[in-house]
């Protein structure tokens, strides 16, 4: 159906990647590992649920893609240290496609500087910083404004894959109409 990046490193919250990463695939959905290097090994943080690299964030294009999942864990402050993740990032919401934020991958949000004006949740240490950034923060679990689909913890996980599989399937049903428009 879809071609989704999930932009990773290591330290994730294994769980916030393990558990939609499933769901999408369910959904018929083909996932892409992004990150810092191609072909890099990144572990998640609990249980050390290795997930290789598939493409190197300085390689690739929001136009390459259909959608854009980042896990929370320590992974997004890891990620947003480099110029590459940020701005493809950057690229990405600004794109219009979805971008499914859990936990603490707000921050990757927070450092393209994407979030002003918009509506957002994540983990709580990150509230702050979200409204630092211009955003409303609502303690919910799950927010959708626009093409962000966003969730706060483990605990808002199957809300979380809900939203965004019908996000995924509102786009790519909305892309195909186009395109068979386009082909009249």
């Amino acid at each position: 159906m879809s071609r989704i990046a999930v932009l990773i490193g290591d330290m994730f919250e294994d769980v916030e990647y393990t558990e939609p990463a499933e769901g999408f695939r369910e959904g018929g959905h083909d996932l892409v590992h992004v990150g810092l290097s191609a072909g890099e090994i990144v572990h998640g943080k609990k249980e050390q649920t290795p997930v290789t690299i598939d493409r190197a964030a300085s390689d690739v294009s929001a136009d390459d893609f259909d959608a854009l999942f980042i896990p929370g864990g320590y992974s997004p402050d890891k990620l947003r240290a480099h110029d590459a993740p940020v701005e493809f990032v950057r690229a990405f919401v600004q794109s219009g496609k979805p971008v499914l934020a859990i936990c603490h991958a707000p921050q990757l949000l927070i450092t393209a500087q994407v979030l002003e004006g918009r509506k957002i949740t994540g983990w709580k240490s990150v509230a702050q910083d979200i409204r630092n950034a211009g955003a409303e923060y609502i303690d919910r679990e799950v927010v959708i404004d626009g093409n962000l689909v966003s969730s706060r913890n483990p605990d808002d996980i199957p809300a979380f894959i809900e939203a965004s599989l019908a996000k995924l399937k509102e786009t790519v049903g909305r892309g195909a109409k186009v395109a068979a428009a386009e082909q009249r």
